[in-house]
C-alpha cells in the first residue's frame, strides 16, 4: 500500500465528500440508543445522514427517537426481519455512496468516519472495511466481533487480528496498520452502496450471525478487497441481541457457517473439508454435553440437520457466476483449533505471524 495521507488532508482536498449513510438496526434497544446515539450524532464527517431502522421493537425505542431525536431518519420494519433481511429491506430505501451498518450497542469516536472513507476512496478496489473494534467494557481490549480485522482458517472457523476463539488480546498497538482481511465486522461495516446491492446484500436465510462473513466472501469472489482501518476506533458492547450462552446463537453460528462454506468454497475443498468439519463439530457438541450443556449439543445437531435440509431445498446459485476468484487475503492455511487447543497458542501473531 502506498503512503497514506493524514485524514485532515483528505477532508481539506475533497470539497465534495462522498455521502455516508450510518444505518443502525434496532430491536428493543432503547437503552442502547439512549446511551450510544449521542456519540454517533457527534460524528465530524460533514456529509453524513443517520438512519435508525426499527425491527418491530416492542419497547419504547420509536417513541424515544421521536421525542429526543426528531431529526434522525427512521425506517420502521413491520416485523422483526433479523439482521440480514432487516438491513436488506431498509437499504433499498437509502441512497448514499457508502453505507455503514452500525450496531446499536456501539460507541463511536468523533472522527471515526474520515479514515474509513479516505482509505476506501484512495484504493477503489476496497469494497468493505471495518474500524478497530475494542470492548466497551474494557477499552484497552479487542472485542470479539471483528477486533482488528476478520480472518478465517482452512476449515472455515472465523477469528480475527486480536481475537482467537474466545481469547481477546489487549490492544497495545500491535495491529494498527491498515490491512486486508477476509471479513469485516458487522458491528461497524463500511461498504460501497453500489457493491452492496450488486452482491445481493446479506443472505436473508442466515437471519443473524456470520452473514457479514458470507457477504465479504462473495465480494472477494468477485475480485474486491476487504480491509480493516485501525485509525478508526469504535467500542462494542457485544451480545446485545443474543448472549454467548444462547442456544439459538450456537445454532445460528454453526448452521450459517456451514451454509457459507458450501456456498463459497471450491468443490475440491468441500469434498474433504465438510466431512472433517462434521467430526470437529461432533467433538464440540460432545464437549458441551460433558460440561452439562445439553442444549448446546442439541443446537449443533440441529444446525447440521438444517444445513443438510438447506442443501436439498436451497441449492446455492452464485451471484457472480462469471467471476470466481479465490483470494488468499485473510485466510490462514492451518487450523486454529489445532493451534489453540493443542499448541496452546492464544495470540493472532503467534498463529499467523506479523500481518
Amino acid at each position: 500500500m502506498n503512503e497514506r495521507l493524514p485524514c485532515t488532508d483528505f477532508v481539506n482536498k475533497n470539497s465534495q465528500l462522498p455521502s455516508v449513510a450510518v444505518v443502525i438496526l434496532n430491536w428493543n434497544g432503547k437503552s442502547y440508543l439512549e446511551k450510544f446515539l449521542p456519540s454517533v450524532v457527534a460524528s465530524t464527517y460533514k456529509n453524513t445522514r443517520i438512519i435508525v431502522v426499527d425491527n418491530a421493537s416492542t419497547d419504547t425505542s420509536v417513541l424515544f427517537l421521536k421525542e429526543h431525536y426528531p431529526k434522525i431518519e427512521r425506517i420502521i420494519n413491520p416485523v422483526n426481519e433479523g439482521f440480514a433481511k432487516g438491513y436488506n429491506s431498509a437499504l433499498k430505501k437509502v441512497e448514499a455512496d457508502y453505507y455503514v451498518l452500525l450496531n446499536s450497542d456501539v460507541e463511536v469516536t468523533a472522527g471515526w468516519i474520515e479514515p474509513m472513507i479516505k482509505l476506501m476512496e484512495q484504493y477503489p478496489n476496497i469494497a468493505a472495511c471495518q474500524p478497530k473494534v475494542l470492548s466497551f467494557g474494557n477499552k484497552q481490549q479487542f472485542e470479539y466481533a471483528g477486533a482488528a480485522g476478520g480472518w478465517m482458517d482452512c476449515l472455515g472457523y472465523p477469528f480475527a487480528r486480536g481475537r482467537v476463539l474466545d481469547y481477546c488480546e489487549e490492544d497495545l498497538g500491535q495491529y494498527d496498520n491498515a490491512s486486508p482481511c477476509s471479513w469485516a465486522s458487522g458491528a461497524a461495516l463500511f461498504v460501497k452502496a453500489k457493491l452492496y446491492h450488486q452482491a445481493g446484500g446479506l443472505d436473508e436465510y442466515f437471519f443473524a450471525h456470520q452473514e457479514e462473513i458470507d457477504f465479504c466472501w462473495r465480494l472477494q469472489l468477485n475480485g474486491y478487497d476487504v480491509y480493516c482501518e485501525p485509525l478508526s476506533i469504535v467500542y462494542h458492547v457485544g451480545g446485545g441481541s443474543l448472549p454467548k450462552t444462547s442456544k439459538t446463537k450456537t445454532y445460528l453460528n454453526f448452521r450459517n457457517n456451514l451454509i457459507m462454506l458450501y456456498k463459497n468454497m471450491a468443490f475440491k475443498e468441500k469434498i474433504w473439508k465438510l466431512p472433517l468439519r462434521l467430526f470437529l463439530d461432533i467433538a464440540a457438541g460432545a464437549k458441551h454435553l460433558f460440561a452439562g450443556e445439553a442444549g448446546h449439543f442439541v443446537a449443533i445437531g440441529k444446525a447440521w440437520l438444517h444445513f443438510i435440509r438447506w442443501i436439498i431445498l436451497h441449492q446455492h446459485r452464485s451471484l457472480f457466476p462469471n467471476k470466481i476468484i479465490q483470494k488468499k487475503d485473510g485466510r490462514f492455511p492451518g487450523s486454529i483449533i489445532w493451534d489453540y487447543y493443542v499448541k496452546k497458542k492464544r495470540r493472532f501473531s503467534e498463529i499467523v505471524g506479523d500481518k
